[in-house]
């Protein structure tokens, strides 16, 4: 696949090299990845939070809130988007997709900057106007990849029209175009970037020739390329340290869970087992990934990150479930608690991550029905969420406790964003912080 890098002027060249060399890992526990040292506990720089796994170390948001209780603001946001809002000190970051006037089908793909303090629009950039070359399903938009940042830059993925490398001031310093996607059965794009080491991480999973992709953050150059016979996919890659040094990245896939080497982009490990055209994104700690898949089918494994090779029962998989596993959403991983729901239904699952053995599995959760975004933990607490607006909230435990549900007043798919005492919710129409007094 040829791909276009398009360079602007980039302020930040100068100090990027010795920015990356000086870079230490705020470890947020064994085998957790911190996606860059610039961040601390009152930011969330990534959909899935600052260790991959949908956790925050150390925020404390409000249990109990809504559009009348705890708001501290909410801003409308033009557009359709399902993305997830992520932050960085004061900024608070989104993107969209708005229809342009009398313009059928064309679309301007556009990121927003979000003053974390009052709501205020810092800034709106629009990166491209396009007419998408296919559709989505009725449920999805044109902007469901969720942004990321390595502190002076900000990541916007919209697939098919290209990735872009934003300034904190939203000047644009590069953008690379793969070519346009083949989606399966038309359903849309929607996989997400991840950063580390001084590259982000590309997935280009769908019903052509697929592949993984690094690129140098601060260029966009490729600094290498994984193909993949893999059809389409909409997990995100995680970044995780691997026993006896290195980092990998694990990679979800219907024809098989993968481990790269993330500086060669060498494939070290894969295991098979997956259903039809996966989701959910996969998590890590202590040496050990969990992946799952759960679509005309069920499945989850604990895969050995020190294994090699073709995986099996008893060769790197620690263990492996094949009942009530996620669909849309990924699983939240938490101290030795790994949680996740269905997709249409809601039921709640908590497995031990060292057996695999249940605390409790397909617990019924008031004001959960209908899943897209992902559960997220921060201050003890789980936050599940209903794509008609309700969040629930539990206790981070080996029993379902639940602790309130918060009805948001409009449809929410995209994943909270728990940092400090805030909480950002991104709805169908606007973006919300709620924050502990």
């Amino acid at each position: 696949m040829t791909s276009r890098l398009t360079c602007r002027h980039d302020p930040v060249r100068a100090w990027w090299p010795t920015a990356v060399a000086v870079m230490t890992l705020v470890l947020l526990g064994p085998g957790a990845t911190a996606l860059h040292a610039d961040t601390t506990a009152s930011d969330w720089p990534h959909w899935r939070g600052p260790s991959g796994n949908g956790t925050s170390p150390d925020a404390t948001p409000p249990v109990e809130f809504g559009p009348e209780k705890l708001l501290r603001w909410k801003v409308a946001i033009p557009g359709r988007g399902s993305s997830s809002p992520v932050v960085l000190g004061q900024d608070v970051y989104v993107t969209t997709a708005v229809p342009v006037a009398g313009q059928s089908g064309r679309f301007d793909f556009r990121v927003l900057c979000i003053d974390r303090a009052s709501g205020q629009i810092r800034w709106s950039r629009t990166v491209v106007e396009a007419v998408p070359h296919e559709g989505t399903h009725q449920t999805n938009g044109f902007a469901s990849a969720s942004p990321c940042t390595l502190g002076q830059r900000v990541y916007a993925h919209f697939g098919s029209r290209g990735l872009f490398c934003l300034s904190r001031d939203g000047e644009v310093l590069w953008n690379r175009d793969f070519g346009d996607m083949r989606i399966r059965n038309g359903f849309g794009e929607g996989s997400s970037p991840t950063l580390a080491d001084g590259m982000i991480l590309v997935p280009w999973d769908h019903e052509g020739p697929s592949a993984l992709y690094a690129l140098d953050a601060q260029t966009g150059k490729t600094a290498w390329e994984a193909p993949r016979d893999e059809p389409t996919c909409w997990a995100t890659p995680l970044v995780v340290d691997a026993p006896g040094g290195g980092r990998q990245v694990v990679m979800n896939g219907q024809r098989a869970a993968r481990g790269y080497d993330l500086a060669t982009g060498k494939e070290l490990w894969r295991c098979g087992g997956q259903t039809e055209r996966p989701c959910a994104s996969a998590v890590a700690a202590d040496g050990v990934a969990y992946v799952a898949s759960g679509f005309r089918g069920a499945f989850i494994g604990a895969f050995d990150l020190a294994a090699r090779g073709e995986l099996a029962a008893g060769r790197g998989v620690r263990w492996t479930r094949a009942q009530d596993t996620p669909d849309v959403a990924s699983p939240l991983l938490s101290g030795n608690r790994i949680y996740f729901y269905k997709e249409k239904t809601g039921l709640l699952t908590c497995l031990d991550v060292n057996t695999g053995a249940p605390h409790y599995e397909t617990a019924r959760i008031p004001g959960v029905g209908r899943t897209y975004a992902s559960p997220v933990a921060a201050g003890g607490h789980v936050y599940l969420t209903d794509r008609g607006g309700v969040i629930t909230v539990i206790r981070d435990a080996p029993q379902v406790e639940v602790l309130a549900t918060n009805d948001m007043g409009e449809g929410v798919d995209a994943t909270p964003a728990p940092a400090g005492n805030d909480l950002f919710i991104r709805g169908e129409q606007h973006l919300f912080c709620v924050t502990r007094p």
